[in-house]
């Protein structure tokens, strides 16, 4: 079982976070908040810290955006995980970067040094972007289609791929002798024209400690789990049941033999918002307090962001109109399907299902042994190879899961004592890639 901390920049994920004594209102910039954020998890042997990102701030709604003040105060990723880098041994460290508004050369470029300044713990969580306040801050009116969004980020993938391959594992010979310090004949620039980008020449820097950086993708729309299977080391999925969740697992992993790769290749981590108390009871406590504090504007415009509708005329204790549901999401796929399922099915009244709403369709609350209990069965159900871990406050969620969780999945075997190896390729169980050129040559020696 690998798991995962989800790092968030209000003191957890819960939208009222921020708003609890138990945080820090401060937690976003705090540099020595996300430190021992990353020296807890590591000290707990989690696989990786991932720090999520939101491009631009709003520029709307801001009464809203001022009472839920998501990625309204936040550090730059990268500049952040270099600094988690130096700031532990053994963990490793996601960042997000955006295909719609980086180019790929800067992207590659900045991870392979990440995973040389981390000796070999980089992972870059490529995503395509859901906003339009963001494609505003990078010149352009309206984001791109969805389908032209994943065209791009599958192009984006491609190059950086080459580029993380523009060097031989072994082209940087440094020989005082002859006086080479790179071998020429072990460069292998790219050359690359596509619909979106265009590429000539090689990093420079050498090849990644890991080979290449573990990519990192989620994504529940048809254009997203083909890229992911084509080109994913680990996706983050959205788990609202066992049954789906298996689904989709299995899904996913049967289209990646069309690309040549194993199902053992890709590892699937489920979304996992958690509370965790001395008793189910003190668990349920908490999570009832922190859903008094939403304020009802917060709750509501949370739900329609998701769902991509205005819902502002509805009264609050009616269900929500079946006909008030869009024909298709522009933005995020799940998240929209997931609405739109509960909306159908349950009828729930407008107030009722913005409260009880959550991006990851509910928060797992318990004593250490209920959430293990609830964590091995969706693990040996084969729903997931593991766990994206939201803890709904900060740093106390996390050390709880750390104090009492752990070492219960330890005792029943399904969690690891200590690290295996130096890399995050090491923990996830994957393997290292082939340099491209000795891949194809392999390849085709095998046929």
């Amino acid at each position: 079982m690998s798991l995962c901390l989800l790092t968030t920049v209000l003191g957890g994920g819960h939208a009222a976070s921020w708003l609890h004594p138990s945080t820090s209102s401060r937690s976003s910039i705090d540099i020595a908040y996300y430190r021992s954020l990353a020296q807890l998890s590591e000290a707990g042997k989690f696989d990786m810290i991932f720090f999520a990102d939101g491009l631009g701030a709003r520029t709307e709604q801001l009464e809203y955006a001022a009472r839920y003040p998501s990625y309204m105060n936040q550090l730059e990723p990268l500049t952040l995980a270099g600094y988690i880098a130096c700031s532990t041994q053994r963990i490793g460290i996601g960042a997000t970067i955006s295909t719609s508004f980086t180019e790929p050369y800067n992207g590659a470029r900045a991870f392979v040094s990440l995973d040389h300044v981390s000796a070999g713990r980089a992972a870059c969580n490529i995503v395509t972007s859901s906003s339009d306040h963001a494609a505003k801050c990078f010149g352009q009116e309206n984001l791109l289609s969805h389908a032209d969004r994943y065209a791009r980020a599958k192009e984006y993938i491609e190059v950086v791929n080459k580029l993380w391959d523009s060097w031989e594992d072994d082209a940087f010979i440094r020989d005082r002798e002859r006086g080479l310090f790179f071998d020429p004949a072990k460069q292998h620039a790219v050359h690359y024209h596509g619909k979106h980008f265009r590429v000539e020449g090689a990093l420079n820097i050498e090849r990644a400690v890991q080979g290449r950086p573990v990519v990192i993708q989620a994504g529940g729309s048809e254009p997203g789990k083909e890229l992911a299977a084509e080109t994913a080391d680990v996706v983050f999925a959205a788990g609202t049941s066992i049954d789906k969740a298996v689904t989709f697992y299995q899904d996913l992993k049967g289209r990646m033999s069309k690309y040549g790769r194993s199902p053992d290749s890709l590892k699937i981590l489920l979304g996992f918002p958690v509370i965790v108390g001395d008793t189910d009871e003190e668990a349920d406590a908490r999570y009832d307090e922190l859903q008094s504090m939403i304020h009802p504007e917060v709750a509501r415009i949370r739900l329609e962001v998701d769902l991509e509708a205005d819902l502002s005329d509805l009264p609050l204790d009616e269900p929500i109109p079946v006909d008030r549901i869009p024909e298709k999401a522009k933005f995020n796929t799940t998240y929209f399907n997931n609405i739109k399922h509960i909306i159908e099915t349950e009828r729930p009244t407008l107030r009722q299902l913005a409260l009880r709403y959550h991006r990851d369709d509910g928060t797992h609350r318990g004593s250490a042994k209920k959430i293990a209990d609830i964590m091995q069965q969706w693990f040996e159900a084969g729903a997931c190879d593991g766990f994206m871990l939201n803890f709904q406050t900060l740093p106390d969620g996390l050390q709880k899961f750390v104090s009492d969780v752990v070492p219960e999945l330890q005792r029943r075997g399904i969690f690891r004592v200590d690290y295996s190896g130096p890399t995050l390729r090491d923990h996830l169980g994957l393997e290292r890639p082939q340099f491209r050129l000795e891949r194809a040559a392999s390849d085709a020696g095998e046929a």
